[in-house]
C-alpha cells in the first residue's frame, strides 16, 4: 500500500491542531493509502507545539518539526517536503480552509487519471475584506501579464503532489521563496479543483494586508524581469522628454526673446523626476537584494525539535 504525506505548517494554531485531526481522520477513512501527519511549528508562540506532542503520543502517524524561530510559511512548508516520506505529498493549512474531503477525489486523479499535481483554486473570497479581494485579483493580473510562468488566480497551497514533483521542488534550494510560482515552474500535469471559500475554524489569519503586499512583491521580482525593463524604459522616456523640452525652450528664446520662467512649474518637474528616479533605485534595490541574500546561502530553516 502506497503512502500519503501530509505536510501542515503552523504558526500559532493552539486551537486548530486538534480540530483538524478529528476532521482529517474523518476524511482519509476509506482511502486506499496509508498516511503521515507532518506538522510544522514555524516558531509559534502559544500551545501550538504542545498540542503536536500530544498528538505524538496518541498516535504514531503524527510527527512534526519545531523550528527555532518564525522562518515563514514557505520555510515550513519546505522543510515539511523534505521530512515527508510517503509517494505522495499533501501541504493543507490548519485552519481547515483546506477541505480534506478533497483528498480522495485528489488521489484518485493522480492514481486512475495520469496527474503528477492536483492542486485547489477558490473561486470566491467570501469573508475576506474587499479591498483585500480587489489587491489579490489584480496582483494576479499583473504578475501573469509580465512573468512566462502562470499562477492561477485564487491557487492555494492546498495541493496533492507525487513524490517526483515533490522531488522537483525540493531540488530549488533558493531562500526567497515564491511557493505558488515554484510548483507553476517545475511543470508537471497539473488538475485544478474549484471550491468556494471556506472560513477558518479557529484562531485569526496572520496575514496582513501588509505582509500579503510584501509577498506579492517577491513573486513578482523572483517570476519576472519586467519590472527591471520597465525602469529602463523610463529612464529613456524621460531622457527624450527632456531634450525634447531643452530644444523647445531653446528655440523659444531665440526666436522670440521670451526667457524661461516658473520656478513652481520646475520644482514640481524636479520632485516629479526625482521619485521616478528614487522609484527606479528601488527596483533595481529589490533585485539587489534577492542576490545578496541568495549569495549568504544561509539556511531556509533551523530545526529545534523533530519528532
Amino acid at each position: 500500500m502506497k503512502k500519503l504525506s501530509v505536510v501542515i505548517p503552523c504558526y500559532n494554531e493552539e486551537e486548530a491542531v486538534p480540530l483538524f485531526y478529528e476532521a482529517f481522520l474523518k476524511e482519509v477513512q476509506g482511502m486506499p493509502v496509508e498516511f503521515e501527519l507532518m506538522f510544522v511549528d514555524d516558531g509559534s508562540r502559544d500551545g501550538t507545539l504542545g498540542q503536536f506532542e500530544k498528538l505524538h503520543a496518541l498516535d504514531e502517524r503524527v510527527h512534526y518539526i519545531s523550528f527555532s524561530r518564525n522562518f515563514g510559511k514557505e520555510s515550513a512548508m519546505f522543510a515539511g517536503m523534505e521530512a515527508a516520506t510517503g509517494d505522495y505529498v499533501a501541504i493543507m493549512d490548519v485552519d481547515l480552509q483546506d477541505p480534506p474531503s478533497l483528498l480522495p477525489e485528489m488521489l484518485d486523479a493522480i492514481e486512475n487519471d495520469g496527474y503528477d499535481c492536483v492542486a485547489s483554486r477558490r473561486v470566491t473570497r467570501k469573508g475576506e475584506p474587499p479591498i483585500r479581494s480587489f489587491f489579490a485579483r489584480a496582483f494576479y493580473r499583473l504578475i501573469n501579464g509580465i512573468s512566462k510562468t502562470e499562477i492561477v488566480d485564487g491557487a492555494r497551497d492546498f495541493r496533492l503532489m507525487t513524490r517526483q514533483m515533490v522531488d522537483a521542488i525540493l531540488s530549488l534550494k533558493e531562500v526567497g521563496r515564491f511557493s505558488k510560482g515554484l510548483f507553476s515552474w517545475v511543470g508537471f500535469k497539473t488538475k485544478w479543483l474549484e471550491y468556494e471559500n471556506i472560513e477558518r475554524v479557529a484562531g485569526e489569519t496572520k496575514w496582513s494586508f501588509w505582509k500579503l503586499l510584501l509577498y506579492s512583491i517577491d513573486g513578482i521580482t523572483a517570476f519576472s524581469t519586467a519590472p527591471l525593463a520597465i525602469a529602463s524604459f523610463a529612464g529613456v522616456l524621460f531622457c527624450v522628454i527632456a531634450f525634447a523640452m531643452l530644444l523647445f525652450f531653446f528655440f523659444k528664446t531665440i526666436l522670440f526673446g521670451d526667457p524661461v520662467a516658473g520656478f513652481p512649474a520646475s520644482i514640481c518637474i524636479i520632485l516629479f523626476l526625482g521619485g521616478i528616479q528614487l522609484f527606479c533605485i528601488g527596483i533595481l534595490g529589490q533585485y539587489l537584494s534577492k542576490t545578496y541574500l541568495e549569495t549568504k546561502k544561509r539556511p531556509i530553516y533551523i530545526v529545534k525539535t523533530k519528532k
